[in-house]
């Protein structure tokens, strides 16, 4: 596919779809040009999640119709389970997602067991992530005692998916309504995984929950940690990962569960920036100060963003953690794109600010204009 496609083409497109259908083919439950050639015609008008959906329709059209019987033909058509040697980032071909979809629609009414089953095979090919959460809504039981059985499989995918298909926030996933007190018991079989892949699933899911309940999670944390099942430095990672996002709020209870001081005291404080910024511009910005006392520093700055009707919008970014030492100067820079070109984050004129903060507690501000 060519550099300028969108993400849509290069996930389906007609190579994608050949690796799907060739293996119903040489299953011999459908031929596959013939299938790719009715699917592709439909591209064109279709994002990235549509596709998805219609793939899975034209699934349903070739598969048979018995549910039992699909879900024979799809285990026949799938390829093999993804290299289990490797441990990390093997996601497998976003074309195996129309899969879960098809069990979605067909298996939720009279086929939870076996639909889970089937998922719990695809995942190993692709994660089923978003598939899953379908059947937490439908039956909550039953795909709980499922989930808490993969805690413990072979496979990383599919221990991976007992947390990822389960988080509260999934970015892209539909809501499920689980209580910590539910999926909890999830976490603790699998936060000292032997695999990063699912431990990051883990530290991602446990930040979820710091956005509804940041105690809950410190005294989680914290019951890991002693339990002395994750090395030292793996227990770290995931402290940090997990509290990432209180972290960068400068919330006083994460600062101080990883051992940052909230009450830290410096000298000569500053942070500095041309007093009139343009858009589009890539500009330095310098911060120095000179801590009284010893000890680790996150240091980061955060910008007070105009917004259209007037209101403040803060954003964190982060510039450093290191060490101080009592009494040492500290200079930092870095460079800032103010790109009015983004989609996702539009930049208004007018006064902003831009603060330095250290161990979450803002020590000095300088305001500038953006034109």
């Amino acid at each position: 596919m060519g550099k300028g496609d969108s993400l849509a083409d290069q996930l389906f497109n007609e190579t994608s779809l050949h690796l799907l259908a060739g293996g119903f083919e040489k299953a011999g439950v459908f031929q596959a040009k013939p299938f790719v050639a009715d699917v592709v015609r439909g591209f064109p008008a279709l994002a990235l999640k549509q596709r998805i959906t219609h793939i899975a329709d034209h699934l349903s059209k070739v598969l048979p119709s018995d549910f039992l019987s699909a879900k024979d033909a799809i285990l026949a058509g799938l390829p093999p389970p993804l290299d289990p040697s490797k441990n990390d980032n093997d996601f497998g071909h976003f074309v195996y997602a129309s899969l879960g979809v098809c069990i979605e629609k067909h298996g939720l009414a009279g086929h939870i067991e076996s639909s889970l089953d089937l998922l719990e095979q695809i995942t190993q090919r692709f994660s089923m992530e978003f598939s899953l959460r379908a059947f937490w809504n439908h039956n909550k039981a039953a795909t709980l005692a499922k989930v808490q059985g993969w805690t413990q499989h072979p496979s990383y995918h599919v221990r991976r998916l007992a947390s990822e298909g389960t988080r509260p926030r999934l970015p892209w996933g539909q809501n499920v309504h689980l209580t910590p007190e539910e999926t909890l018991p999830i976490l603790d079989a699998l936060h000292a995984d032997r695999t990063r892949f699912v431990t990051r699933s883990v530290a991602n899911y446990v930040n979820d929950i710091t956005k509804t309940d940041p105690d809950a999670v410190r005294g989680r944390l914290d019951m890991w940690r002693k339990s002395g099942m994750q090395s030292p430095s793996e227990a770290d990672w995931m402290r940090k990962h997990a509290l990432r996002t209180l972290v960068k709020s400068g919330h006083e209870g994460a600062m101080v569960h990883l051992g940052y001081a909230t009450d830290i005291v410096v000298k000569n404080a500053k942070i500095s920036i041309p007093a009139k910024v343009y858009l589009n511009d890539k500009l330095k910005i310098e911060v120095g100060f000179v801590p009284q006392a010893g000890g680790p520093i996150i240091v980061d700055y955060v910008i007070g963003f105009r917004k259209a009707n007037g209101k403040i919008s803060e954003k964190t970014f982060k510039l450093k953690v290191l060490n101080g030492v009592s009494q040492v100067p500290i200079s930092l820079a870095k460079m800032h794109h103010f790109d009015g070109t983004a989609t996702t984050f539009k930049l208004y004129a007018g006064v902003h600010h831009i603060h330095l903060q250290l161990n979450g507690r803002k020590v000095a501000t300088q305001a500038f204009t953006v034109s």
